[in-house]
Parts: structure tokens; sequence; C-alpha cells
């Protein structure tokens, strides 16, 4: 079924010449491995969801691709290639995308089109799968139209993610940005207040200071250190979910429930108040 809140943008890149012969075709969560099965995945139209290279390799094909489509390589050991594959790697392994990643710019294009009021939701280095995936689920079932990932240190979008959101990313523009210090700046200029979730902020969630009702774009942080100080110090605002008990925080999957059912509650206030 056709989501109408997701864009879904023409994925074909019109500069990208045909070929007589044909294409390789990897299938979405596949592994490819070996440094031509890797350039020909990067000539493809497939997305790359990762793309290990080993410390100290250069293939200047590989990286042209890559630099080409926007794939961050992630050099790493040759240890890590080698737990992910037992076969002659070469030194080189990604990842297939599940999901067809698009352009923000896009994105906030067709929102504003639609007449819709921006809420977009920026995960810093969620590295848990089933995290993202919950979160996904959570962010389709509230309205977000944009989940937005860093092109390193995120999850992979594999099957395990795929299916913690329920098929919820089937539903769902995903955008990879390779800086989000850049993706915020452009945010901002495009009249989106950047509202940052931490524990640091002295104001809470749900003090009537807290407007959630315009433009917005929610940021949850990692796992372990939650957002990274250059973001934080970026965003507009930054709010805090009360914590009454012993514990000192909340899982980010619950924590983003959390933010963006407070912004939902928010938001039908005001389309009730104006009705």
């Amino acid at each position: 079924m056709e989501n109408r809140r997701n864009p879904r943008i023409n994925r074909s890149n019109p500069n990208r010449t045909t070929n007589a012969r044909p294409q390789f075709r990897p299938q979405p969560d596949e592994m490819v491995f070996g440094i031509q099965s890797v350039i020909e995945t990067l000539r493809s139209d497939q997305q790359i969801d990762k793309l290990y290279m080993e410390k100290g390799l250069s293939n200047p094909d590989i990286q042209n691709l890559a630099f080409q489509n926007r794939v961050t390589i992630q050099r790493v050991p040759v240890e890590k290639l080698d737990r992910l594959t037992r076969k002659n790697h070469q030194g080189v392994v990604c990842l297939v995308a599940q999901v067809q990643y698009v352009k923000l710019s896009n994105v906030i294009a067709d929102v504003f089109e639609r007449g819709e009021t921006p809420f977009i939701l920026l995960l810093d280095r969620i590295t848990d799968v089933r995290n993202f995936g919950a979160i996904a689920r959570t962010a389709e079932c509230t309205g977000v139209q944009c989940i937005v990932i860093p092109g390193r240190g995120a999850a992979a979008i594999n099957s395990d993610a795929m299916k913690t959101s329920s098929g919820a990313l089937n539903h769902i523009s995903v955008c990879r940005e390779p800086e989000l210090t850049e993706t915020i700046k452009y945010l901002q200029q495009s009249g989106i207040t950047v509202v940052a979730c931490t524990e640091k902020s002295s104001r809470d969630l749900y003090e009537r200071s807290t407007d959630l009702t315009g433009p917005i774009a929610i940021v949850m942080g990692s796992e372990e250190d939650g957002i990274s100080p250059e973001l934080l110090r970026m965003a507009d605002n930054h709010v805090k979910i009360p914590l009454l008990g012993a514990v000192g925080s909340l899982n980010v999957s619950v924590a983003t429930g959390v933010v963006l059912y407070e912004a939902v509650r928010q938001r039908s206030l005001v389309i009730n108040t104006e009705s």
C-alpha cells in the first residue's frame, strides 16, 4: 500500500549510462565481496548500506564509485572482514541496502508542497539494529515524514531491522547523510527547529515552554553516549524526559516513542483548537 507521506523519490540516476550487458544485481541484504563484484554493485542501481575496506588497501575504482554514489567507505582491520565472510574477500565487503535511500532536500520540498508541517527524526549513531527497527515503527506510526541517519556509525538496515520495524521501513523515507552537522544547518535554513533530547537539558519535555507544534526535527542519540557534543551545540532547543525512579536512563527506542508522542499530543491540541 502506498503511503502518501512518503514521497518515494525517483530512484533512477539520469546521469548513469546504460550498458548492453546484464547488470550485476545482488539481492537486498546480500553480502557482496571481492573487488570486481563490489565494483559492479556500485555501478548498478542498487544502493549500498555498508561498504567495508581493509585498512591500507587502495582501489581508485571503488573509491571513485563510492564517492559518486555518496557511500561512506569504512576502513576496518582485515579481522573484521574475515568475521563477515570466510571466503576470499580481497579486502572489500559491501552490504546491499534493504531500503532505497532518498534525498532529504526532496523530502522537505515534498512536505512543504503538500502543505504539511515538517516532522523529521535524526538518529545520531544508533547502532543496535533492533533499536533502529523499533524506532522506525514508532516514527511511522506517529507521522514522522523522514528518518535521517549518518553515513558512518549507524545500524545496518538489514532483515532484522525490517522485521523489528514490522514493515514500517517500507512506508517511511530514510535519508543517509554524510555529515549530520551539515544536515542540521540545512534544516535550520529551511525554517525547521532542531530539538535535541538529552538528559543534560534543564528543560522538561512536559513544561509549557516546550513547543513541538511547529516544523521540527527531533534528534536522538547513541545508546552509549547520547547525542554528540557538536550536534548538541548546534541544536535550537534541548529537552529531557523526566525520570522518577532509580534508573538513570531509558532505552533509546522507548525514549524516542515518548518524545514523538508528546509531539503528536501537542499537535493534536493545536488542530483541535483551530477547528
